[in-house]
């Protein structure tokens, strides 16, 4: 259970079935409660930390509709534009349900033709689904009065009239109910049945991340950070999905007493925002840390957060079930092994083959412009027994300028083991298949 106020008078802003079940209600004053139940676990509500929360799930609606707004404990979007791209709002549905379940938030959502009727009918019951205003209107008579999210003073003397449903209020005069409340309640009735402008600003998702999470006790062992760090990754990628974005550069701050921070960059050669590869990528560079001293909390910076372009997949992936993607292969072996670790095969402008290749840092260029052997010998060999002529013959003529000619017919052959082999024979010589290198 949540409470908040002054010491003296606080009052219950969020309880769990638990506490609902035994008579627990929002607004009860905590005295009430304690008279009521003996033990329940009561901490103070912390409106900075609900804020970032709300935010931080308005960014994940915006993958949906760019058209997102924050209410008082609610968050609504437009979803009819959406539908063409989507589907239908069952489809929206289950996907929205399915990545707030997964990021660990219990949710109530419906769906009204304005959004103060989507908050109201949500705050009724999980699930309502009303997209005529016919059907909301008739929905929202049967709402009462303390769930409509009107001016309180207005409910509380409407209550004491006799009024306690949102159908009773419609039906009375509206001049009364003008010159006895003014004009705030017509106005919030209006904008709750859509004959006037929601009046909602916007949400823009930023374009910097700087989350910051305290642990429960002081960790000792980077072991025991891999919990709450994955947390934090998975929380990104679904925070770069809703923006259409990706993160190519953050930073992880451990942070001790004394106001002192161990700073673990992450860097990728592309944009990403796969959870799996944020949170190997992390978790790759954090093994190479040493803990100076005990972590108390966590802060996840992220400041470049560019375009994302999702790899292209065949239609058709034979690759096995549990295979691991190159990408998320490529960033793990770097982050465990370093960034100069990890090679790749280059081309020079040498067309010679024992000058052709090289090693370079790894990048994201991956593309060689020639058929290649992987494994190039460094002195070519005699290579005798039956051989399949796969592709070739490509002709290889330089080397006169510095006494190191080479003219040569280079073939793709296959041997009788199966192998492939890059092979030549040099025109005018009867020196026989001289094997130059294996193909993987």
């Amino acid at each position: 259970m949540l409470v908040d106020g002054p010491a003296n008078a606080r009052c219950v802003v969020a309880a769990n079935a638990s506490a609902q079940d035994a008579g627990l209600y929002v607004g009860q004053r905590l005295t009430a409660a304690q008279a009521l139940l003996a033990q329940f676990e009561a901490m103070p509500y912390d409106a900075a930390e609900a804020d970032r929360w709300q935010r931080f799930l308005a960014g994940v609606a915006y993958r949906y509709s760019s058209q997102v707004a924050l209410l008082p404990q609610a968050i609504v979007l437009e979803i009819s534009r959406s539908r063409s791209l989507l589907g239908e709002w069952q489809t929206i549905e289950r996907s929205l349900r399915s990545d707030l379940s997964a990021l660990g938030f219990r949710h109530d959502i419906a769906a009204a033709p304005t959004p103060h009727a989507a908050q109201v009918l949500a705050s009724i019951k999980d699930g309502q689904a009303v997209l005529t205003r016919e059907v909301m209107q008739r929905a929202l008579e049967a709402v009462p009065l303390v769930k409509s999210h009107l001016p309180e003073h207005a409910v509380d003397a409407l209550s004491r009239m006799g009024i306690r449903r949102l159908g009773q209020l419609l039906c009375m005069p509206r001049d009364g109910l003008q010159r006895r409340f003014g004009a705030e309640l017509l106005q919030t009735i209006d904008r709750l049945l859509g004959d006037a402008p929601a009046g909602l600003e916007l949400y823009v998702p930023p374009d910097a991340v700087d989350w910051r999470i305290e642990l429960s006790h002081e960790v000792e062992n980077i072991a025991a950070l891999v919990f709450p760090i994955k947390r934090m990754t998975s929380d990104l990628a679904a925070y770069l999905s809703g923006r259409d974005g990706g993160v190519q550069r953050f930073a992880l701050q451990l942070e001790h007493r004394g106001g002192k921070a161990t700073e673990v960059p992450v860097g990728m050669l592309l944009p990403e925002r796969d959870a799996n590869v944020l949170f190997e990528a992390t978790r790759g560079r954090l093994e190479q840390v040493q803990l100076p001293a005990p972590v108390l909390s966590l802060r996840l910076m992220a400041n470049d957060l560019p375009g994302f372009v999702p790899a292209g997949r065949d239609l058709f992936d034979e690759r096995p079930a549990n295979a691991l993607p190159f990408e998320q292969l490529r960033e793990r072996l770097r982050a465990r092994l370093g960034d100069r670790a990890v090679y790749r095969w280059g081309a020079t402008i040498d067309p010679r083959p024992e000058h052709s290749q090289c090693t370079t840092i790894l990048d994201d260029n991956f593309i060689e412009p020639r058929t290649r052997p992987t494994w190039l010998l460094p002195k070519p060999i005699p290579l005798r027994g039956m051989l399949r002529i796969l592709a070739g013959p490509e002709r290889i003529e330089t080397g006169w300028w510095d006494g190191d000619a080479v003219r040569r017919d280079y073939y793709i052959v296959e041997t009788e083991q199966g192998q492939r082999a890059w092979v030549y024979c040099a025109p005018d010589e009867q020196c026989g298949w001289m094997l130059h290198g294996w193909f993987a």
